[in-house]
């Protein structure tokens, strides 16, 4: 405790707020919107975001803490999102068991070793496209959100260029801290911010008994073993890396294995080591100190999970202009180093064509774009720049 009291500062708490705030709002808005079609009920969607918010606060606190590097987890997306068909034919009960069969497998890929050799077989630029790739929608969102929404996002453009471009603000008043209290103000000032009354206040988790069905073990557990680690825990590895920062590849997988059962066990997706999260947590600040900002991500996650209904209804209040504005701000720096890494030296064509696919969408055997991407450009890049490959 004395470590972290030493070692925290203004900047590393705002990169922890605005961590939390970043998966507090969107990934929720796609986990509620992916559940409520899907038929779940309020009380299982709350038992989901329960669960997320536990897992991430736990496994945040015990991993940046044992190894005093900023190692924010999360919980999949984009295996969120290709829940999304599944659960129109598939029961819940059966998509559970699906969970809970593919936290076993991650678990047990994590602990042979396989992940690390695989992973470090993948030159770094391959793997930066594809982070560059998946992260461009958060530049962009800078943009859409200030032409349909300028009274709110305008005005967090505004602050964190003027808080980035004067040192001397800067110093006293973080640039991504800054950007969040203008947009509080906007919103406030705006007379959008309407939270619905009622419902719930504190979570009250369900365990919900898992059926193991050929159908949906076929269908899910390879897709979102995939997804975790190839997709988010490489994305979030690769942004560590760039960071300065030596992440533990399998003890990441494995992490990830046992908070998925975790997450399982109340009826939510896989647990995973997160891009996002994690470039906001190093954005700034000294390397070494930079964990503190995931000590105040994990605290505040745990918050969240015991208050898992109330700030869902608050988060969702709140203007879309105001989530995409901060949260691509927040990323800013992030794009442009994932950018840099990946087209400033060797490999360039496979990281070309990774960025690519990531970006089009592809989507085969219901695995997301950025794990083909991956594939088809250290394929292209194997076959093309094979004296790149002869100098590493």
């Amino acid at each position: 405790m004395r470590d972290v009291l030493r070692d925290i500062g203004p900047h590393y708490a705002s990169n922890g707020i605005v961590g939390l705030a970043f998966s507090a709002s969107g990934p929720i808005a796609v986990t509620l919107a992916v559940g409520s079609l899907g038929g779940l009920t309020q009380a299982q969607l709350a038992s989901w975001v329960f669960a997320i918010f536990l897992s991430a606060g736990s496994a945040t606190l015990v991993m940046s803490l044992m190894y005093r590097q900023p190692l924010g987890f999360a919980w999949s997306i984009p295996g969120t999102v290709l829940l999304g068909p599944s659960l129109q034919h598939l029961s819940f009960p059966e998509v559970v068991g699906a969970f809970f069969s593919a936290g076993v497998l991650i678990l047990a890929l994590g602990a042979t070793g396989v992940v690390r050799p695989i992973m470090a077989a993948i030159p770094v630029p391959i793997v930066m496209a594809m982070v560059a790739g998946v992260f461009l929608r958060f530049g962009t969102d800078i943009v859409s959100s200030t032409r349909t929404d300028p009274a709110v996002a305008a005005p967090m453009v505004v602050a964190f260029l003027l808080l980035a471009a004067v040192p001397a603000l800067g110093r006293y008043l973080p640039p991504v801290l800054g950007t969040l209290a203008v947009g509080v103000v906007a919103v406030a000032l705006s007379g959008r911010f309407l939270v619905e009354d009622g419902g719930p206040i504190l979570a009250a988790p369900l365990f919900t008994a898992p059926e193991f069905t050929w159908a949906a073990q076929l269908e899910l557990v390879i897709p979102l073993a995939l997804t975790v680690l190839v997709v988010q825990n490489g994305q979030g590895a690769a942004v560590l890396r760039t960071a300065g920062h030596r992440p533990p590849i399998n003890v990441f997988a494995m992490s990830s294995g046992v908070f998925s059962l975790l997450n399982a066990a109340f009826g939510a997706v896989s647990a995973c080591v997160t891009g996002p999260t994690n470039a906001l947590l190093t954005s700034s600040g000294q390397k070494q100190r930079q964990y503190t900002a995931a000590v105040v991500y994990g605290l505040l996650s745990l918050v969240c999970a015991l208050l898992a209904p109330t700030l869902t209804r608050f988060m969702l209040a709140t203007p879309e202009a105001f989530i995409l504005a901060l949260g691509g701000l927040a990323m800013l720096r992030a794009l442009q180093q994932a950018f840099v890494t990946a087209f400033s030296t060797n490999f360039t064509l496979g990281a070309l064509v990774t960025f690519v696919v990531t970006t089009s969408g592809l989507d085969l055997f219901n695995i997301h774009a950025a794990f083909w991407g991956v594939v088809i450009g250290y394929g292209i890049s194997r076959l093309l720049e094979r004296q790149d490959h002869a100098r590493t």
